[in-house]
């Protein structure tokens, strides 16, 4: 991990295969809370590139959670969240709009980090158990 920080400190992108390297390791749980920290911090200083980005999305999307429901238009609602200009939590809105039109919505989310709330705070408020 230490050679993509620095390479992130040299203001140098990384390729698209050393990020998907970089976050394989860190979804698989290989890497401290200090190293993953120090990553981010040198990649938001510098800035994201297009391959990184592509590197991040591929790992996540080869790591994230497959969930068959066995629903046929089915609509997953998530927002943003964390974009630091306090907007209006929508995508949960969105949500409960669908839904009472009879849309059958997959809502996921996280508890707030920018805003006063976000998707989960909002659910969990309203008694939902965001525990599944």
């Amino acid at each position: 991990m230490k050679k993509y920080i620095d390479k992130l400190i040299s203001s140098k992108d990384l390729s698209r295969k050393e990020a998907y390297g970089a976050m394989i390791r860190i979804m698989e749980g290989g890497v401290s809370d200090s190293l993953i920290a120090a990553f981010l911090i040198a990649l938001k200083v510098k800035g994201e590139s297009v391959d990184e980005i592509s590197g991040f999305s591929e790992a996540m999307l080869e790591k994230a959670r497959k969930v068959i429901t066995g629903e046929k238009n089915l609509v997953d609602t998530c927002g943003t969240g964390g974009d630091g200009l306090s907007t209006f939590n929508i995508s949960t809105t969105a949500a409960f709009i669908a839904a009472g039109a009879g849309v059958k919505i997959a809502k996921h989310g996280n508890r707030s980090v920018s805003s006063r709330s976000g998707s989960a705070d909002v659910l969990e408020s309203y008694g939902v158990n965001i525990n599944l």
